[in-house]
């Protein structure tokens, strides 16, 4: 399994930015999508999760309000739309990816990892 995260870049405090993470599994392959972070010094965190059925989502009580993830209609997809940016939403974001309908908020649980794309906010 294969996933590969784009859409990272530099934005003002206040403005949006979309992430999309794409997998190379197929619909008959279901799996749960996740968004984590890390920045330096800090360890990875979870952002938010989309279960595999596509029916739940689950997200970090200080992303609660801001983001959204949404899948697409293959279920491949994980979509992370990023809004009213802070600085401290400075990082690293890697997509995961985990078989079965659970969303863990633990990146041990995650099995496949993307590339990390780098979110600036500038304030």
């Amino acid at each position: 399994v294969q996933l590969q995260a784009s859409g990272g870049g530099l934005v003002q405090a206040g403005g949006s930015l979309s992430l999309s993470c794409e997998a190379s599994f197929h619909t008959v392959e279901y799996r749960t999508m996740s968004w984590f972070r890390q920045s330096p010094g800090k360890e990875r965190e979870f952002v938010a999760g989309l279960s595999a059925s596509g029916r739940r989502t689950a997200y970090a009580d200080s992303v609660k309000g801001r983001f959204t993830i949404s899948g697409g209609d293959a279920r491949n997809t994980a979509t992370l739309q990023m809004h009213n940016l802070k600085s401290e939403d400075t990082a690293i974001y890697y997509c995961a990816a985990r078989d079965g309908n659970n969303i863990y908020s633990d990146a041990q649980k995650y099995p496949f990892w993307g590339q990390g794309t780098l979110v600036t906010v500038s304030s």
